[in-house]
């Protein structure tokens, strides 16, 4: 069967699929011009995130410098069975994994608070100072911090020794021989660093409801629980599902900065503060081995992969509208 063509001659079923891919003629005007402001961005991202995927190949080789990515001997899984027959690999995967989840769970909830909190008080003249007050940290480098931090947590001259010593509490802590108090401080740190960016994404989406279902509930009688309780958090709902999902995502992917600058690299400490990424670290700037380094990266992005996938086909379950795709 022959195919249509119109005036300008572009078969009906091309101009069909250019339609589905672009919109209609107005439509395609927009997105062109959309694609054309994104594109620098997205060169970037191929550039710098896709482009490196090709040295993946380095995990299953004995690199060499001097013969290269292509010319090294190739060894198959042979990095991962040393890596997964010592005893950092599980140390490092459940410091990452539950340090991270504490992290979600924790930015989340306060995040939450903080947020709705905000709402309360956005029209004062007030709510621009906390905002800001809030957000300022997460600016901040963890290398600058790590100096705040062990000023507070020195054993000798620190400030938290000499205040336990105030309260009648005379025996001193060495906080940087002791990996037990590591994970509080880390969490303690992450929601100082992140709350105020999380809250306000979440202050974001509490604007973005409409009033007048916050003026119906009060006509019917709630009060600010109920209203938080059956207006603010469902309609939040799917903003924090996605939220939590892109966390997921990087559940296996630690904060460098704050796990390696804040306990400032003793090994001492390594019980709770080593996680996969200073453990990459490690094994290129201490041992030179960069096979077992790129190992550890490629088991980390993939089961960071495996974790996202299944957890966006558990909310695609409940409810599809939640899920990512």
């Amino acid at each position: 069967m022959a195919l249509k063509t119109d005036s300008s001659g572009v078969t009906s079923s091309k101009k069909g699929f250019l339609e589905r891919l672009f919109g209609n003629r107005r439509e395609l005007n927009t997105n062109l011009t959309l694609l054309s402001m994104a594109s620098p961005g997205i060169i970037l991202l191929f550039i710098f995130a896709y482009l490196p995927m090709l040295g993946i190949v380095i995990a299953f080789k004995d690199y060499r410098f001097n013969l290269g990515i292509l010319g090294s001997e190739w060894v198959g899984f042979e990095n991962f069975r040393f890596l997964f027959g010592t005893d950092a690999a599980f140390r490092i995967t459940r410091n990452t994994l539950l340090m991270n989840l504490a992290f979600i769970a924790t930015t989340t909830i306060c995040a939450l608070i903080v947020a709705i909190l905000m709402n309360e008080v956005y029209r004062s003249r007030m709510s621009k100072y906390y905002q800001t007050m809030l957000f300022f940290p997460y600016f901040i480098s963890w290398v600058i911090v790590s100096y705040f931090v062990f000023a507070f947590l020195n054993g000798q001259t620190g400030l938290l020794n000499q205040w336990m010593e105030v309260w009648g509490i005379e025996e001193r802590i060495a906080w940087y021989r002791s990996p037990g108090y590591w994970p509080l401080i880390l969490i303690l740190a992450n929601l100082w660093n992140g709350i105020g960016f999380s809250s306000i994404i979440y202050l974001a989406g509490i604007l973005g409801i409409s009033p007048e279902l916050f003026e119906a509930a009060q006509i019917d009688g709630a009060n600010k629980l109920q209203q938080i309780r059956h207006i603010t958090l469902p309609l939040l709902t799917p903003m924090i599902l996605i939220l939590i999902l892109l966390a997921i995502g990087r559940i296996f992917h630690a904060d460098f900065g704050l796990f390696f600058f804040l306990p400032r690299g003793n090994p001492l400490l390594y019980p709770t503060t080593d996680v996969i990424d200073t453990f990459v670290y490690r094994s290129l700037v201490e041992l030179g081995e960069i096979s077992m380094a790129a190992a550890a990266g490629f088991y980390q992005s993939f089961v960071g992969f495996l974790l996202v996938v299944g957890a966006n086909w558990v909310v695609r379950r409940f409810n599809e509208d939640y899920a990512l795709y």
